[in-house]
Protein backbone atom coordinates (compact mmCIF):
# COMPACT_ATOMS: atom_id res chain seq x y z
CA UNK A 1 0.00 0.00 0.00
CA UNK A 2 1.23 3.56 -0.60
CA UNK A 3 3.04 5.49 2.08
CA UNK A 4 0.71 8.11 3.57
CA UNK A 5 2.51 11.30 2.64
CA UNK A 6 1.72 14.87 3.49
CA UNK A 7 -0.63 16.62 1.06
CA UNK A 8 1.06 18.54 -1.72
CA UNK A 9 -1.35 21.45 -1.22
CA UNK A 10 0.46 22.82 1.82
CA UNK A 11 -0.44 26.35 0.77
CA UNK A 12 -4.20 25.72 0.93
CA UNK A 13 -5.88 28.71 2.53
CA UNK A 14 -9.46 29.85 2.87
CA UNK A 15 -11.09 33.09 3.85
CA UNK A 16 -12.83 32.75 7.20
CA UNK A 17 -16.61 33.03 6.98
CA UNK A 18 -18.82 34.55 9.64
CA UNK A 19 -18.81 32.35 12.72
CA UNK A 20 -21.97 33.77 14.27
CA UNK A 21 -24.70 31.74 12.61
CA UNK A 22 -23.48 28.18 13.14
CA UNK A 23 -24.41 26.46 16.42
CA UNK A 24 -21.63 23.91 16.81
CA UNK A 25 -22.26 20.44 18.33
CA UNK A 26 -20.49 19.28 21.52
CA UNK A 27 -18.39 22.45 21.41
CA UNK A 28 -17.74 25.34 23.76
CA UNK A 29 -19.08 27.77 21.15
CA UNK A 30 -17.94 31.01 22.76
CA UNK A 31 -14.40 29.75 23.35
CA UNK A 32 -14.10 28.29 19.86
CA UNK A 33 -15.29 31.43 18.14
CA UNK A 34 -12.74 33.49 20.05
CA UNK A 35 -9.91 31.25 18.77
CA UNK A 36 -11.21 29.04 15.93
CA UNK A 37 -9.40 25.98 14.64
CA UNK A 38 -10.40 25.61 10.98
CA UNK A 39 -9.68 22.63 8.69
CA UNK A 40 -9.97 23.15 4.94
CA UNK A 41 -8.48 20.03 3.33
CA UNK A 42 -7.30 16.50 4.10
CA UNK A 43 -5.33 13.72 2.48
CA UNK A 44 -4.27 10.32 3.81
CA UNK A 45 -2.92 10.96 7.36
CA UNK A 46 -3.07 14.75 7.38
CA UNK A 47 -5.47 17.66 7.69
CA UNK A 48 -4.65 21.11 6.33
CA UNK A 49 -5.67 24.19 8.29
CA UNK A 50 -6.87 27.46 6.80
CA UNK A 51 -3.43 28.96 7.41
CA UNK A 52 -1.71 26.13 5.52
CA UNK A 53 -0.40 24.06 8.46
CA UNK A 54 -0.32 20.26 8.29
CA UNK A 55 -2.03 18.40 11.17
CA UNK A 56 -1.25 14.72 11.70
CA UNK A 57 -4.57 13.00 12.33
CA UNK A 58 -4.26 10.99 15.51
CA UNK A 59 -8.00 10.33 15.87
CA UNK A 60 -9.16 9.23 12.39
CA UNK A 61 -11.30 12.35 12.37
CA UNK A 62 -13.78 11.29 15.04
CA UNK A 63 -12.95 7.56 15.18
CA UNK A 64 -14.26 7.21 11.64
CA UNK A 65 -11.73 7.78 8.80
CA UNK A 66 -10.25 4.30 9.07
CA UNK A 67 -8.75 4.17 5.56
CA UNK A 68 -7.29 7.68 5.62
CA UNK A 69 -8.60 10.87 4.10
CA UNK A 70 -9.83 11.58 0.57
CA UNK A 71 -9.08 8.15 -0.85
CA UNK A 72 -9.44 8.33 -4.63
CA UNK A 73 -11.46 5.12 -4.99
CA UNK A 74 -14.16 6.25 -2.57
CA UNK A 75 -14.29 9.76 -3.98
CA UNK A 76 -14.70 8.39 -7.52
CA UNK A 77 -17.52 6.04 -6.46
CA UNK A 78 -19.44 8.88 -4.82
CA UNK A 79 -18.94 11.17 -7.83
CA UNK A 80 -20.08 8.53 -10.30
CA UNK A 81 -23.13 7.60 -8.24
CA UNK A 82 -24.17 11.25 -7.83
CA UNK A 83 -24.37 11.49 -11.62
CA UNK A 84 -26.28 8.22 -12.04
CA UNK A 85 -28.84 7.94 -9.24
CA UNK A 86 -28.73 10.72 -6.68
CA UNK A 87 -31.64 9.53 -4.54
CA UNK A 88 -34.13 6.68 -4.39
CA UNK A 89 -37.05 6.48 -1.92
CA UNK A 90 -36.44 3.58 0.49
CA UNK A 91 -40.15 3.05 1.32
CA UNK A 92 -41.71 0.40 -0.96
CA UNK A 93 -38.89 0.93 -3.48
CA UNK A 94 -35.26 -0.12 -3.64
CA UNK A 95 -32.03 0.34 -5.56
CA UNK A 96 -29.38 -2.33 -6.19
CA UNK A 97 -26.49 -0.77 -4.27
CA UNK A 98 -28.27 -0.90 -0.90
CA UNK A 99 -28.90 -4.64 -1.31
CA UNK A 100 -25.34 -5.19 -2.53
CA UNK A 101 -23.86 -3.33 0.44
CA UNK A 102 -26.00 -5.34 2.88
CA UNK A 103 -24.68 -8.53 1.30
CA UNK A 104 -21.07 -7.39 1.53
CA UNK A 105 -21.50 -6.37 5.16
CA UNK A 106 -22.99 -9.75 6.00
CA UNK A 107 -19.76 -11.39 4.79
CA UNK A 108 -17.78 -9.44 7.42
CA UNK A 109 -20.14 -10.03 10.33
CA UNK A 110 -20.09 -12.92 12.82
CA UNK A 111 -21.94 -16.02 11.66
CA UNK A 112 -25.70 -15.73 12.01
CA UNK A 113 -25.81 -11.92 11.95
CA UNK A 114 -26.86 -11.22 8.38
CA UNK A 115 -29.87 -8.90 8.34
CA UNK A 116 -29.05 -5.20 7.88
CA UNK A 117 -31.26 -2.18 8.58
CA UNK A 118 -29.74 1.08 7.32
CA UNK A 119 -29.90 4.53 8.90
CA UNK A 120 -27.69 7.59 8.77
CA UNK A 121 -25.63 7.59 11.98
CA UNK A 122 -24.68 5.70 15.07
CA UNK A 123 -27.35 7.55 17.04
CA UNK A 124 -30.03 6.40 14.61
CA UNK A 125 -28.63 2.88 14.64
CA UNK A 126 -28.95 2.67 18.42
CA UNK A 127 -32.51 3.97 18.49
CA UNK A 128 -33.36 1.57 15.65
CA UNK A 129 -31.87 -1.38 17.55
CA UNK A 130 -33.91 -0.55 20.66
CA UNK A 131 -37.10 -0.39 18.59
CA UNK A 132 -36.24 -3.65 16.82
CA UNK A 133 -35.75 -5.30 20.21
CA UNK A 134 -39.21 -4.18 21.34
CA UNK A 135 -40.77 -5.29 18.04
CA UNK A 136 -39.07 -8.67 18.35
CA UNK A 137 -40.52 -9.37 21.79
CA UNK A 138 -43.96 -8.23 20.63
CA UNK A 139 -43.68 -10.67 17.73
CA UNK A 140 -42.57 -13.45 20.09
CA UNK A 141 -45.60 -12.94 22.31
CA UNK A 142 -43.59 -11.48 25.22
CA UNK A 143 -44.81 -7.86 25.36
CA UNK A 144 -43.68 -7.50 29.00
CA UNK A 145 -40.06 -7.32 27.85
CA UNK A 146 -39.72 -3.54 27.67
CA UNK A 147 -36.82 -2.83 30.06
CA UNK A 148 -33.36 -1.90 28.73
CA UNK A 149 -30.01 -2.15 30.48
CA UNK A 150 -27.13 0.15 29.57
CA UNK A 151 -23.89 0.86 31.38
CA UNK A 152 -22.34 3.74 33.28
CA UNK A 153 -19.88 5.72 31.13
CA UNK A 154 -21.48 4.28 28.01
CA UNK A 155 -22.09 6.42 24.93
CA UNK A 156 -24.84 5.43 22.52
CA UNK A 157 -25.41 8.59 20.55
CA UNK A 158 -27.76 11.48 21.16
CA UNK A 159 -31.26 10.22 20.36
CA UNK A 160 -33.61 10.03 23.32
CA UNK A 161 -33.15 6.27 23.37
CA UNK A 162 -29.38 6.49 23.10
CA UNK A 163 -28.88 9.03 25.87
CA UNK A 164 -31.26 7.10 28.13
CA UNK A 165 -29.39 3.81 27.84
CA UNK A 166 -26.11 5.73 27.74
CA UNK A 167 -24.30 6.51 30.94
CA UNK A 168 -22.94 10.03 30.46
CA UNK A 169 -24.68 12.28 32.95
CA UNK A 170 -23.72 15.51 31.16
CA UNK A 171 -25.57 14.27 28.08
CA UNK A 172 -28.69 13.54 30.12
CA UNK A 173 -29.13 16.32 32.66
CA UNK A 174 -30.47 18.97 30.24
CA UNK A 175 -33.23 16.57 29.21
CA UNK A 176 -34.09 15.00 32.56
CA UNK A 177 -37.68 13.93 32.89
CA UNK A 178 -38.09 13.33 29.17
CA UNK A 179 -36.08 10.14 28.72
CA UNK A 180 -37.19 6.55 28.26
CA UNK A 181 -38.69 4.80 31.29
CA UNK A 182 -37.64 1.37 32.56
CA UNK A 183 -33.89 1.70 31.99
CA UNK A 184 -31.14 0.47 34.34
CA UNK A 185 -27.37 0.80 34.16
CA UNK A 186 -24.56 -1.61 34.93
CA UNK A 187 -21.40 -0.25 36.56
CA UNK A 188 -18.51 0.56 34.24
CA UNK A 189 -15.44 -1.66 34.31
CA UNK A 190 -12.71 0.93 34.85
CA UNK A 191 -10.81 -0.06 38.01
CA UNK A 192 -7.75 2.15 38.20
CA UNK A 193 -6.51 0.67 41.48
CA UNK A 194 -6.45 -2.88 40.12
CA UNK A 195 -5.61 -2.36 36.46
CA UNK A 196 -3.51 0.77 35.95
CA UNK A 197 -0.97 0.55 33.11
CA UNK A 198 -2.34 -2.73 31.74
CA UNK A 199 -1.41 -3.67 28.19
CA UNK A 200 -4.50 -4.92 26.39
CA UNK A 201 -7.36 -6.43 28.35
CA UNK A 202 -7.22 -6.00 32.14
CA UNK A 203 -6.99 -9.25 34.08
CA UNK A 204 -9.25 -8.10 36.92
CA UNK A 205 -12.85 -7.05 36.56
CA UNK A 206 -14.96 -9.83 35.04
CA UNK A 207 -17.05 -9.68 38.22
CA UNK A 208 -18.52 -6.36 37.12
CA UNK A 209 -20.77 -8.41 34.83
CA UNK A 210 -22.46 -9.94 37.87
CA UNK A 211 -24.42 -6.72 38.28
CA UNK A 212 -26.55 -7.91 35.36
CA UNK A 213 -27.49 -11.04 37.27
CA UNK A 214 -28.41 -8.86 40.25
CA UNK A 215 -30.63 -6.71 38.02
CA UNK A 216 -32.31 -9.81 36.67
CA UNK A 217 -33.10 -10.83 40.25
CA UNK A 218 -34.35 -7.33 41.14
CA UNK A 219 -36.62 -7.14 38.12
CA UNK A 220 -38.37 -10.14 36.68
CA UNK A 221 -35.90 -11.11 33.91
CA UNK A 222 -38.91 -11.71 31.67
CA UNK A 223 -39.34 -7.91 31.60
CA UNK A 224 -35.84 -7.17 30.22
CA UNK A 225 -35.75 -6.68 26.46
CA UNK A 226 -32.05 -6.08 25.85
CA UNK A 227 -28.66 -5.14 27.23
CA UNK A 228 -26.61 -2.66 25.19
CA UNK A 229 -22.90 -2.05 25.77
CA UNK A 230 -19.86 -0.86 23.87
CA UNK A 231 -17.30 -3.71 23.78
CA UNK A 232 -14.71 -0.94 24.21
CA UNK A 233 -16.12 2.35 25.47
CA UNK A 234 -14.54 5.17 23.49
CA UNK A 235 -16.06 8.56 24.18
CA UNK A 236 -15.72 8.24 27.96
CA UNK A 237 -12.02 7.46 28.02
CA UNK A 238 -11.27 4.14 26.27
CA UNK A 239 -12.53 1.57 28.76
CA UNK A 240 -11.30 -1.89 27.76
CA UNK A 241 -13.28 -4.97 28.82
CA UNK A 242 -11.59 -7.14 31.44
CA UNK A 243 -10.79 -10.74 30.47
CA UNK A 244 -13.98 -12.79 30.77
CA UNK A 245 -16.31 -9.81 31.20
CA UNK A 246 -18.04 -9.91 27.81
CA UNK A 247 -18.27 -13.69 28.00
CA UNK A 248 -20.06 -13.45 31.34
CA UNK A 249 -22.46 -10.79 30.02
CA UNK A 250 -23.31 -13.09 27.11
CA UNK A 251 -23.82 -16.04 29.47
CA UNK A 252 -26.21 -14.11 31.72
CA UNK A 253 -28.19 -12.84 28.74
CA UNK A 254 -28.52 -16.40 27.44
CA UNK A 255 -29.62 -17.68 30.82
CA UNK A 256 -32.50 -15.21 30.98
CA UNK A 257 -33.36 -14.96 27.28
CA UNK A 258 -32.22 -11.32 27.06
CA UNK A 259 -31.04 -9.83 23.75
CA UNK A 260 -27.45 -8.53 23.72
CA UNK A 261 -26.61 -5.49 21.59
CA UNK A 262 -23.01 -4.46 20.92
CA UNK A 263 -22.58 -0.81 20.00
CA UNK A 264 -19.71 -1.14 17.53
CA UNK A 265 -19.90 2.33 16.03
CA UNK A 266 -16.32 2.95 17.20
CA UNK A 267 -14.91 -0.59 17.36
CA UNK A 268 -16.14 -1.72 13.94
CA UNK A 269 -14.17 -1.94 10.69
CA UNK A 270 -10.72 -2.87 11.86
CA UNK A 271 -10.15 -0.52 14.77
CA UNK A 272 -9.24 -3.49 17.00
CA UNK A 273 -7.45 -5.48 14.31
CA UNK A 274 -10.54 -7.53 13.41
CA UNK A 275 -13.66 -6.68 11.40
CA UNK A 276 -15.62 -6.14 14.62
CA UNK A 277 -15.01 -6.39 18.35
CA UNK A 278 -17.33 -9.41 18.40
CA UNK A 279 -14.65 -11.32 16.48
CA UNK A 280 -11.76 -9.76 18.40
CA UNK A 281 -13.17 -10.96 21.73
CA UNK A 282 -14.96 -14.09 20.49
CA UNK A 283 -18.35 -13.01 21.85
CA UNK A 284 -21.27 -12.78 19.43
CA UNK A 285 -24.20 -10.49 20.29
CA UNK A 286 -27.72 -10.63 18.88
CA UNK A 287 -27.40 -7.22 17.22
CA UNK A 288 -24.59 -4.80 16.40
CA UNK A 289 -24.91 -1.11 15.70
CA UNK A 290 -22.40 0.29 13.21
CA UNK A 291 -21.61 3.61 11.51
CA UNK A 292 -18.46 5.77 11.09
CA UNK A 293 -16.05 3.41 9.29
CA UNK A 294 -18.79 1.92 7.10
CA UNK A 295 -18.22 4.70 4.53
CA UNK A 296 -14.85 5.92 5.84
CA UNK A 297 -16.93 8.90 7.05
CA UNK A 298 -17.38 10.27 3.53
CA UNK A 299 -21.20 10.06 3.50
CA UNK A 300 -23.26 9.68 6.70
CA UNK A 301 -24.50 6.12 7.21
CA UNK A 302 -25.29 3.76 10.06
CA UNK A 303 -26.91 0.36 10.41
CA UNK A 304 -28.31 -2.26 12.73
CA UNK A 305 -27.01 -5.74 12.02
CA UNK A 306 -29.28 -8.43 13.46
CA UNK A 307 -29.47 -12.17 13.80
CA UNK A 308 -31.63 -13.76 11.13
CA UNK A 309 -33.98 -15.09 13.83
CA UNK A 310 -34.84 -11.54 14.92
CA UNK A 311 -35.70 -10.50 11.37
CA UNK A 312 -37.70 -13.67 10.72
CA UNK A 313 -39.74 -13.31 13.90
CA UNK A 314 -40.76 -9.72 13.11
CA UNK A 315 -41.46 -10.39 9.43
CA UNK A 316 -43.46 -13.56 10.13
CA UNK A 317 -45.63 -11.90 12.80
CA UNK A 318 -47.43 -9.82 10.16
CA UNK A 319 -49.45 -11.64 7.51
CA UNK A 320 -49.29 -8.80 4.98
CA UNK A 321 -48.18 -5.18 4.76
CA UNK A 322 -45.51 -3.29 6.67
CA UNK A 323 -43.90 -5.39 9.38
CA UNK A 324 -41.77 -2.74 11.13
CA UNK A 325 -43.10 0.81 11.37
CA UNK A 326 -39.72 2.47 11.40
CA UNK A 327 -37.28 3.94 8.88
CA UNK A 328 -35.60 7.06 7.55
CA UNK A 329 -35.86 9.12 4.37
CA UNK A 330 -32.19 8.44 3.70
CA UNK A 331 -32.00 4.75 4.69
CA UNK A 332 -29.56 3.08 2.32
CA UNK A 333 -28.98 6.33 0.41
CA UNK A 334 -27.42 5.67 -3.03
CA UNK A 335 -24.36 7.86 -2.40
CA UNK A 336 -23.78 6.30 1.01
CA UNK A 337 -24.19 2.80 -0.43
CA UNK A 338 -21.68 3.57 -3.19
CA UNK A 339 -19.25 4.97 -0.63
CA UNK A 340 -19.75 1.93 1.59
CA UNK A 341 -19.04 -0.55 -1.21
CA UNK A 342 -15.91 1.33 -2.26
CA UNK A 343 -14.77 1.52 1.38
CA UNK A 344 -15.22 -2.20 2.00
CA UNK A 345 -13.31 -2.98 -1.19
CA UNK A 346 -10.48 -0.69 -0.06
CA UNK A 347 -10.36 -2.42 3.32
CA UNK A 348 -10.12 -5.78 1.55
CA UNK A 349 -7.60 -4.81 -1.11
CA UNK A 350 -5.19 -3.18 1.35
CA UNK A 351 -5.91 -5.75 4.08
CA UNK A 352 -6.26 -2.91 6.55
CA UNK A 353 -7.75 -4.97 9.38
CA UNK A 354 -4.76 -7.31 9.38
CA UNK A 355 -2.49 -4.30 9.04
CA UNK A 356 -3.96 -2.81 12.21
CA UNK A 357 -3.39 -6.12 14.00
CA UNK A 358 0.23 -6.19 12.85
CA UNK A 359 0.83 -2.73 14.35
CA UNK A 360 -0.83 -3.46 17.69
CA UNK A 361 2.34 -4.44 19.57
CA UNK A 362 4.32 -1.47 18.22
CA UNK A 363 1.41 0.80 19.11
CA UNK A 364 1.22 -0.67 22.63
CA UNK A 365 4.94 -0.01 23.17
CA UNK A 366 4.44 3.61 22.06
CA UNK A 367 1.47 4.13 24.36
CA UNK A 368 3.19 2.65 27.40
CA UNK A 369 6.37 4.53 26.61
CA UNK A 370 4.65 7.55 28.15
CA UNK A 371 4.69 5.97 31.60
CA UNK A 372 6.41 8.17 34.14
CA UNK A 373 5.56 11.48 32.47
CA UNK A 374 4.11 14.19 34.72
CA UNK A 375 0.52 13.57 35.88
CA UNK A 376 0.07 10.37 33.80
CA UNK A 377 -1.89 8.04 36.10
CA UNK A 378 -2.87 5.35 33.60
CA UNK A 379 -2.18 4.14 30.05
CA UNK A 380 -4.51 1.81 28.13
CA UNK A 381 -4.38 0.21 24.70
CA UNK A 382 -6.25 -2.25 22.50
CA UNK A 383 -5.91 -2.60 18.74
CA UNK A 384 -5.06 0.85 17.35
CA UNK A 385 -6.67 2.66 20.28
CA UNK A 386 -4.75 4.30 23.09
CA UNK A 387 -5.68 6.28 26.18
CA UNK A 388 -3.61 8.49 28.44
CA UNK A 389 -5.38 9.27 31.71
CA UNK A 390 -4.15 12.36 33.49
CA UNK A 391 -4.42 13.46 37.09
CA UNK A 392 -7.13 16.10 37.40
CA UNK A 393 -6.19 19.62 38.42
CA UNK A 394 -7.72 20.52 41.77
CA UNK A 395 -11.10 22.13 41.13
CA UNK A 396 -10.69 21.93 37.34
CA UNK A 397 -11.51 18.43 36.04
CA UNK A 398 -10.72 18.05 32.37
CA UNK A 399 -8.64 21.21 32.15
CA UNK A 400 -5.25 19.49 31.90
CA UNK A 401 -6.37 17.17 29.09
CA UNK A 402 -8.05 20.00 27.19
CA UNK A 403 -4.92 22.15 27.41
CA UNK A 404 -2.93 19.18 26.08
CA UNK A 405 -5.36 18.85 23.16
CA UNK A 406 -4.91 22.54 22.28
CA UNK A 407 -1.12 22.45 22.50
CA UNK A 408 -0.93 19.27 20.43
CA UNK A 409 -3.01 20.96 17.74
CA UNK A 410 -0.65 23.93 17.80
CA UNK A 411 2.23 21.44 17.44
CA UNK A 412 0.64 19.88 14.34
CA UNK A 413 -1.22 16.88 15.72
CA UNK A 414 -4.87 16.10 16.37
CA UNK A 415 -5.75 14.13 19.50
CA UNK A 416 -9.01 13.95 21.45
CA UNK A 417 -9.63 14.88 25.06
CA UNK A 418 -12.52 13.46 27.05
CA UNK A 419 -12.60 14.41 30.69
CA UNK A 420 -9.01 14.00 31.85
CA UNK A 421 -8.24 11.28 29.32
CA UNK A 422 -6.51 11.74 25.98
CA UNK A 423 -7.70 9.33 23.29
CA UNK A 424 -5.74 8.28 20.21
CA UNK A 425 -7.21 6.28 17.32
CA UNK A 426 -5.41 7.01 14.03
CA UNK A 427 -6.36 5.88 10.53
CA UNK A 428 -5.36 2.27 9.93
CA UNK A 429 -2.93 3.38 7.20
CA UNK A 430 -0.60 4.94 9.78
CA UNK A 431 3.11 4.18 9.40
CA UNK A 432 5.55 3.49 12.24
CA UNK A 433 7.40 6.82 11.81
CA UNK A 434 4.06 8.59 12.18
CA UNK A 435 3.36 6.64 15.36
CA UNK A 436 6.76 7.75 16.64
CA UNK A 437 6.06 11.37 15.79
CA UNK A 438 2.63 11.20 17.40
CA UNK A 439 3.93 10.03 20.75
CA UNK A 440 6.97 12.29 20.66
CA UNK A 441 4.57 15.20 20.25
CA UNK A 442 2.33 14.04 23.09
CA UNK A 443 5.35 13.45 25.33
CA UNK A 444 6.72 16.92 24.67
CA UNK A 445 3.36 18.59 25.25
CA UNK A 446 2.71 16.69 28.48
CA UNK A 447 5.99 18.03 29.83
CA UNK A 448 4.97 21.56 28.84
CA UNK A 449 1.53 21.24 30.40
CA UNK A 450 3.01 19.95 33.65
Amino acid sequence: MPISAKPTSADVTAAQPSLDELWMPFTANRAFKRAPRMLVAAKDMYYTTNDGRQILDGTAGLWCVNAGHCRDEITAAIREQAGTLDYAPPFQLGHPLAFELAGELAKLLPSGIDRIFFGNSGSEAVDSALKIALAYWQAKGEPRRVRFVGRARGYHGVGFGGITVGGIEANRKQFAGQLLPAVDHLPHTHDLAANAFTRGQPRAGAHFADALEALARTHDPATIAAVIIEPVAGSTGVLIPPVGYLERIREICDRHGILLIFDEVITGFGRLGAPFAAQKFGVVPDMLTIAKGITNATVPMGAVCARREIYDAIISATRAGIELFHGYTYSGHPLAAAAGLATLELYRREDLFARAASLEAYWADAVHGLRGLPHVIDLRNIGLVGAIELESRPGAPGARAYETFLKCFDAGMLIRSTGDTLALSPPLIIERPQIDRMFETVSSVLRQVA
